[in-house]
């Protein structure tokens, strides 16, 4: 096959998603009152009600309606104050009562959008000469290091229950195909659940990854969901088609399900688009179906033929009455709102001085923020951007340091009392502890020297004895002055400042 990027020059990928999203942080399921929880024994938080027993009547979950209504305010979305639930017909063993209780044509939220921030190698993905956003309005300009901002419009969040637990032994994949047993776990079943689907805006692996990336972000800032990709209480099924640059019309769409990581979704979406193309090339037909993407095979594979909306038999759930919304409720639910990973960002930059990269790492995760800010405390000048840093850079690698550490830590580098690499000592000495960083660099003798007085007479020493390696620098090697900052530190014992050795070698050698 064509790689990806041969693919998109002659062909336009036409991708939108649909991301579902179990409201985990609630404490009971959707239409009753059976405990939240997927830890418990199979089959123990379960009622007449999420099992679909004759007669059993749902009680709507007002927290989960609010829950919903801060995602659709998060997102740009349009509140729906007057909505009903209806019933989707099915017939599989996850839904006992044969239907699943979801919303009709008219969701809770209606047409959003989120702006999305592609950069890097990702941006790559989208050819340089296009232009314009998946609207097919909006123009598209790139910045001087090839990053661009898109916009992706939200057709839709509707809120449903979500089906019970299969799990399948025996086969390959964890699928029904080949499967020696399937026991089903009825825990699940009931679970609040929210269903966000784009306009097929989306055109390149890397945006859907981005866009996903970001509503995660943003569903666990405003603390409706831990959306864990994992355990699968976040999942996204991508419709990808293609057609031919300048078409308008719409390609035939496949369907990839359930996809359970973002790189799982890139690599899904890429061996697709390169799929459809070489089967549209060689003059075949692409079938609207759904597709199962297999990670070890690195490829997907058909489950069955797509249904359409006539084969689930919608209609209006006799047993629950239309929802109206109040103005009230819904500045209720807009009060309840914090600060979102892009706000959050854009302070970060602004306040203290954080390239942007690192400001989106810090502010899209609510816990790494809040520590982010907690280390804060009590620190100034360069050694705000240097806690950033050791956020960044350092800290990922351990499990259990306080803010106040991270706070030491980034002190003593701003002050160039330690090197980076004397900083992972250190981190490492710490980590799960009480200690103090800096007593713990005192009490291992790390304290670099920066005093010029004292790092002269050996700055001299070195030049006298290393007449080759100056004659090199001046004959215009300039590289070789890391030999020499080398050669300084190993005569300091390791006590010396290399910034502070090279600085004084540079400007000996430059006189």
């Amino acid at each position: 096959m064509k790689t990806l990027e041969e693919v998109l020059k002659d062909w336009e990928a036409v991708i939108g998603l649909e991301v579902h999203t179990e409201l985990t942080t609630l404490d009971t399921k959707m239409f009753c009152n059976c405990r939240l929880s997927h830890n418990d024994p199979p089959n123990t938080n379960v009622c007449p009600v999420c099992l679909g027993m004759p007669g059993a009547l749902p009680v709507p979950n007002k927290k989960a309606i609010q829950s919903i209504v801060m995602a659709g305010l998060a997102t740009n979305c349009q509140i729906m104050k007057h909505s009903m639930f209806y019933r989707k017909h099915y017939f599989y063993p996850d839904m006992a009562k044969n239907y699943q209780t979801t919303q009709g044509p008219v969701a809770f939220c209606m047409h959003g959008h989120l702006d999305l921030k592609v950069s890097g190698a990702g941006a790559k993905e989208r050819p340089a000469w296009e232009t314009l956003a998946g609207d097919g309005e909006t123009e598209i300009e790139r910045e001087e290091d090839g990053s661009y901002t898109a916009p992706i419009r939200i057709l839709r969040i509707h809120m449903e229950e979500d089906a019970a637990k299969m799990v399948h032994s025996g086969g390959e994949e964890g699928r029904i195909t080949g499967a020696a047993e399937s026991f089903v776990d009825y825990n699940r079943c009931g679970t609040p659940l929210i269903e966000l689907v784009t306009e097929p805006d989306l055109r390149t692996p890397e945006e859907a990854r981005l866009f996903m990336e970001k509503l995660q972000q943003t569903f666990r800032t405003l603390g409706i969901s831990d959306c864990s990709l994992e355990s699968g209480s976040m999942r996204c099924d991508g419709n990808i088609s293609l057609r031919r640059r300048g078409e308008k019309r719409l390609g035939t769409k496949a369907e990839m399900k359930n996809i359970n990581s973002f790189k799982s979704l890139h690599d899904a979406l890429e061996y697709e688009i390169r799929r459809q193309a070489e089967v549209l090339e060689e003059g075949g037909i692409i079938y609207q179906e759904t597709r199962h993407w297999e990670p070890s095979k690195r490829r997907t594979i058909v489950m069955r033929q797509k249904e359409t909306a006539d084969d689930y038999r919608l209609m209006p759930d006799p047993d629950l009455a239309p929802f109206d919304l109040s103005d009230e409720f819904i500045d209720d639910c807009r009060s309840r709102i914090p600060e979102l990973p892009d706000e959050k960002c854009a302070r970060y930059e602004k306040s203290y001085g954080i390239k942007h990269a690192d400001a989106a790492q810090l502010a899209g995760d609510p816990d790494v923020s809040k520590f982010f800010e907690e280390a804060l405390e009590g620190v100034e000048g360069k050694a705000v951007a240097m806690v950033a840093n050791v956020m960044v850079n350092l800290a990922p690698s351990y499990d259990a340091l306080a803010p106040a550490q991270v706070a030491s830590i980034a002190k003593l580098l701003a002050a160039d009392a330690i090197t980076f690499a004397q900083a992972r000592e250190v981190l490492d000495a710490v980590n799960g502890t009480d200690k103090d960083p800096e007593a713990v660099v005192d009490e291992r003798g790390m304290r670099q020297v920066s005093d010029a007085g004292a790092l002269e007479p050996i700055v001299d020493e070195v030049l006298a004895r290393c007449t080759d390696q100056v004659a090199q620098y001046k004959a215009g090697n300039k590289k070789v002055v890391g030999y020499l900052v080398g050669q300084c530190m190993k005569a300091s014992k390791g006590k010396g400042n290399p910034k502070r050795f090279n600085e004084m070698l540079t400007a000996k050698l430059e006189a």
